[in-house]
């Protein structure tokens, strides 16, 4: 349960912050659930940016780069992507150590946040700051 919890948390991050040069969103960059968590959830060693042993202790969070979203225990790439006014739909090939799987995602983009819509699901929302660069 707790991979498949991870697993749907990071593609939901890989598609909201995985978006192609061509959109005029930049998600790049560090995201959790509770912004004074970042310390807690990330670490940066040798110039690259991880998750600590205990981050999932802290709330969630994920890391864009590029095409690629990156949670605890999964990694995401995001094939396609639409953008209406400021939410924007995409598609992940998403893999951890047990299974891979394409998901749909929807985030509605604002003000250094990202929250995950539930088309269908009035309500249901997921919403993840922009952490400062480390």
């Amino acid at each position: 349960m707790r991979i498949t919890t991870s697993a749907a948390r990071l593609a939901i991050l890989c598609a909201v912050l995985l978006g192609s040069p061509a959109h005029a969103v930049d998600l790049t960059g560090l995201w959790t659930t509770n912004v004074e968590d970042c310390d807690k959830v990330f670490e940066t060693k040798g110039g690259r940016t991880s998750f600590r042993q205990d981050a999932d202790l802290h709330g969630s969070g994920f890391i864009i780069e590029g095409n690629r979203i990156r949670g605890p225990t999964t990694s995401c790439t995001v094939t396609k992507t639409k953008e209406e006014n400021d939410v924007v739909h995409m598609i992940a090939s998403c893999a951890t150590e047990i299974m891979y799987q394409n998901m749909q995602f929807s985030v509605k983009v604002g003000d250094g946040k990202i929250t995950r819509i539930f088309p269908g699901i009035e309500g249901m929302e997921l919403t993840y700051s922009r952490c400062p660069a480390p």
